[in-house]
């Protein structure tokens, strides 16, 4: 490895344009911050107090069905709405314009504690093939134009329940980041015929690096230019703009992979591990989006143990977002968990 990745250095991000400051000699800091409370196992498979468990109220005071796979229902606390009225506000240098779209939440199981990482393959599969579902439906309505499918998983990302479950957003509006990978995806297709991800792929298999994990449909790598101390992507090797092409064969290797990288997480600090993780895939604003290449990100905040977390604070908010361990030193201790 270069010389130059034992200094400080910045590196890009070739999806987004980004930067991302690396510093590593600063491992070695002491750290007298604050710890967090280590993340607690959860062990019952039913919790009678929980608003996502088969049979309980929820805090909307809706009922939920005596579920046996995933469930899908409309936020009770969403932060969208369908009836927004698509209005624009200009007054001078202040512009503002009205937003609409809808929120879900996706119960992966009925069991209370069977995350991601402890689920089987087969069960992971339905989740996927919820998520095919619901970005399908969604996206065919008139005024969506963009699906963020995300999971927050643990306290320490604000989840505010800990039965497994995940999110779907979707917004008349398309998001900043969508916005910025659709632009450098398109621009690098039309000049090369290949998508921009699959040319980095390549060049990650090759060097075999930050290559954690790979089957014969999915690579998991850390990414050259992650910002989260353990961040990780799962890049499918056929270039498909969306989650749609998953056919139930690659639906097993998808889900092999997910519940790899959930696996290796648990073992890092030998702890439930907490992550925001959340897949990109082309807008569902009826053009032609050349050139994505879906993929699904990992953002696990835990640093040095599992009661240290990274913060994005003073340099990272006004500047570049910061990390001390490299993408490569990341990488080794993911896959040695194997």
């Amino acid at each position: 490895m270069t010389k130059l990745f034992s200094e400080p250095h910045i590196r890009k991000n070739i999806l987004t344009g980004e930067e991302v400051l690396v510093s590593p000699h600063r491992t070695k800091r002491p750290w007298q911050g604050k710890l967090e409370e280590n993340n607690k196992k959860v062990t019952v498979a039913y919790d009678e107090t929980c608003y996502l468990c088969p049979g309980n109220k929820r805090a909307g005071n809706e009922v939920n069905p005596n579920y046996e796979h995933t469930y899908v229902f409309n936020n009770d606390f969403a932060a969208l709405k369908t009836n927004t009225e698509l209005i624009n506000f200009k007054f001078g240098l202040l512009e503002a314009h009205a937003e609409k779209g809808i929120c879900k939440v996706v119960c992966f199981s009925p069991n209370h504690d069977l995350t991601l990482s402890k689920m089987q393959v087969s069960g992971i599969e339905k989740v996927i093939e919820t998520w095919k579902k619901e970005y399908k439906e969604i996206g065919e309505l008139p005024y969506i134009n963009n699906v963020q499918i995300f999971e927050n998983r643990g306290d320490v990302m604000g989840c505010s329940n800990p039965h497994p479950h995940g999110q779907i957003w979707a917004q008349h509006y398309i998001p900043k980041e969508i916005r910025l990978k659709t632009s450098n995806f398109f621009e690098y297709f039309t000049t090369h015929k290949t998508t921009l991800l699959q040319a980095y792929l390549d060049q990650e298999v090759k060097e075999d690096t930050r290559v954690i994990y790979s089957n014969k449909d999915y690579v998991i790598v850390v990414p050259f230019w992650a910002i989260w101390p353990f961040e990780t992507m799962i890049i499918p090797r056929k270039p498909e703009k969306n989650i749609l092409a998953i056919t139930n064969e690659t639906a097993t290797t998808f889900a092999d992979a997910i519940k790899t990288i959930t696996s290796i997480y648990d073992k890092v600090f030998d702890t439930p591990f907490p992550y925001s993780a959340g897949i990109h895939q082309a807008p569902t604003n009826n053009k032609d989006n050349e050139g994505w290449h879906w993929h699904m990100n990992f953002y696990p905040p835990l640093l040095r143990s599992a009661t240290i977390k990274k913060f994005m604070v003073g340099y990272e908010m006004f500047a570049y977002p910061q990390r001390d361990i490299t993408a490569e030193k990341a990488a080794e201790l993911l896959k040695s968990l194997k």
